[in-house]
């Protein structure tokens, strides 16, 4: 008699967890791609955190999102959010994170910055030498577990209150499915969009650079591109 091993089936890949009860922060959150990540969120029923190197400001920026959102300085927002998206400029990416290791020991971070240089021929994509801003990020805080997101969508269109939906795919990378599976499902809070896993960290770079297409893209056609995967 012979017997056969039955194998459990595949895990359905949009089978994402419930976050609804995660308190996020958002580091950088009173510039234009931080507040919109964090007014989204915050409409679609998040707790959301805004951080800036002055609270006051974080504060006020808070009250104009509405939506619960709260405002205080950036180690605060680290302290308090289960998950916190690093929405700071690239110029002071290193920087902002070394002074809150010790606060994101732990925290699932989500890096969406961009390193772009920009000329007289417009944007282009510079190259850290870690290899992108998310894998900088997972060299500056080895105990956190970092992820990459949320690189390219329209601010414009984020703060946008008279957009109910934003259509569009969020690419996630990271090197835990269920770290990555986290940020897909919040991707997933904001009407219209989806969260795709699109690789572990090494691949961050190609993400992060498309931004600087996605410019010259918007710059020809006047336009708010974003990115649809097709065929899943």
């Amino acid at each position: 008699m012979t017997t056969t091993d039955s194998k459990p089936a595949p895990k359905d890949p949009w089978d994402l967890p419930d976050v609804s009860g995660l308190v996020v922060g958002v580091l950088g959150g009173t510039g234009d791609q931080g507040r919109g990540l964090a007014y989204r969120l915050a409409k679609a029923g998040q707790r959301v955190l805004i951080g800036s190197r002055a609270a006051d400001r974080a504060r006020d920026v808070a009250a104009e999102i509405g939506h619960g959102v709260e405002g205080a300085d950036n180690a605060e927002v680290a302290r308090r959010s289960d998950v916190v998206i690093v929405a700071v400029p690239w110029d002071g990416h290193a920087k902002t994170l070394e002074s809150l290791r010790e606060e994101l020991v732990g925290k699932l971070v989500v890096d969406c910055v961009n390193p772009l240089g920009f000329d007289k021929k417009g944007a282009y994509a510079l190259k850290p030498e870690e290899g992108s801003a998310a894998e900088q990020a997972a060299a500056l805080l080895p105990d956190s577990r970092v992820t990459a997101a949320f690189h390219h969508l329209s601010a414009v269109l984020l703060q946008d209150t008279s957009l109910e939906e934003i259509d569009t795919d969020v690419m996630v990378l990271g090197e835990e499915r269920a770290d990555v599976e986290i940020v897909q499902a919040l991707a997933g809070r904001i009407a219209g969009m989806r969260g795709v896993f699109a690789g572990r960290l090494r691949n961050a770079h190609q993400v992060e650079s498309l931004v600087a297409n996605l410019i010259s893209v918007n710059r020809r056609y006047k336009a708010h591109a974003g990115l649809r995967v097709t065929d899943i």
